[in-house]
């Protein structure tokens, strides 16, 4: 679905990021009890944030649930390394000279 994120509000969002964390860790196989006992998060908190009921996860907790699905690296998309910038080429190149 392409939406504009900047029209949503950090409670939609995270609302979405809990659904579809749920459908991740089903399409896995596993339960919110096997989540638990991967991450020390009680089930009331998986279950919480995979329903929307709550938004205040934080990001220690979303990095722990990442880990128990196998996907942590997707939290290099957030804020991936960024390319030099042409400004710094340029002055490398100058005292290469």
């Amino acid at each position: 679905m392409n939406r504009d994120l900047y029209a949503l509000s950090n409670s939609a969002i995270i609302t979405d990021l809990g659904k579809r964390f749920a459908t991740y860790r089903k399409r896995i196989g596993y339960t919110q009890k096997e989540i638990s006992h991967h991450t020390g998060l009680s089930v009331f908190t998986i279950s919480s944030f995979e329903s929307g009921a709550s938004t205040g996860i934080t990001l220690a907790s979303l990095l722990r649930l990442l880990r128990a699905i196998e996907s942590l690296e997707e939290i290099e998309k957030i804020l991936p390394e960024l390319p030099i910038s042409p400004k710094k080429v340029y002055e490398e190149q100058q005292k290469a000279r």
